[in-house]
């Protein structure tokens, strides 16, 4: 059974790494934030076992699967599958691979993974996403300097999922938490303010947040971390030191991360 009604659980199933599914499934979960979603990855399947496992696995959840499957008989395996245990399936892959070897008149190569050739494209990506990594959350505030984008903003601002996200737009992202009874590292104000971009939330929506993030935390959610007079003084530091910086603010508020990294994008390629 799922946590609370609203929840949403989604397996990607992929003979790769399984990106693709997941793009796909993110951009679509956008369109409902800001419900609860669970995305779980079932990459590198290679064999009719492991479908079954993660069909039965499906089937108990009440899940929905995604599958980006080249190899013809896994998808087909999957397909019967779906059938077997009346789960809902969508072949993303599937419809589009017959159409073009009907239109081509030429069989597919039946390679998973192709989208993933290890040109200098892939390997900026994988640099960008290791960047994001170890430069979370300042914990080595040296990466300010080294960052196409830096993000500043009080907890729960969404800046380590838009770290990743535009880590794989091939953005090296460093985000600073900003905390009232921690100074901010120096670095921060040695960075062009047009790499900058400061984060900002309406004070009710980051108490509902908060208070979630509590709940899964299994701490109360009467926590200082979660009342209005906290979060209005914290905003109301990260505000001072935004000004400071003048740097661009985008308020997160009730925006799925993709938006916003369209925003924060579109706004460092002006710069």
């Amino acid at each position: 059974m799922m946590s609370r009604e609203s929840d949403v659980i989604v397996y990607v199933v992929s003979d790769a790494a399984g990106d693709t599914g997941e793009y796909v499934v993110r951009a679509a979960l956008a369109q409902f934030h800001p419900i609860h979603t669970d995305i779980r990855r079932a990459p590198f399947v290679t064999s009719k076992t492991v479908l079954e496992g993660i069909a039965m696995k499906v089937k108990q959840l009440d899940a929905i699967v995604m599958y980006t499957l080249v190899i013809p008989e896994l998808r087909e395996h999957m397909r019967l599958l779906a059938e077997q245990y009346d789960i809902q399936a969508i072949d993303l892959l599937g419809s589009l691979i017959e159409m073009l070897e009907l239109r081509t008149g030429r069989k597919s190569r039946q390679e998973p993974g192709l989208n993933h050739v290890l040109d200098a494209d892939y390997f900026k990506k994988v640099e960008a996403v290791e960047f994001a990594v170890r430069y979370d959350d300042a914990r080595d505030p040296s990466g300010v300097k080294k960052a196409d984008i830096v993000l500043v903003g009080v907890s729960r601002t969404s800046k380590t999922p838009l770290s990743m996200y535009l880590a794989h737009q091939k953005f090296k992202v460093a985000n600073v938490p900003l905390v009232p009874e921690i100074k901010p590292p120096e670095e921060l104000f040695q960075v062009p303010r047009s790499k900058i971009i400061g984060l900002t939330i309406n004070v009710n929506y980051l108490n509902i947040i908060r208070k979630e993030r509590l709940k899964a935390l299994g701490l109360p959610d009467t926590a200082s971390y979660a009342t209005t007079d906290r979060i209005e003084l914290e905003l109301d530091y990260a505000e001072t030191i935004m000004k400071k910086l003048q740097c661009t603010v985008i308020d997160v508020s009730h925006r799925a991360v993709e938006e916003t990294a369209s925003l924060i994008m579109e706004k460092v390629k002006q710069a």
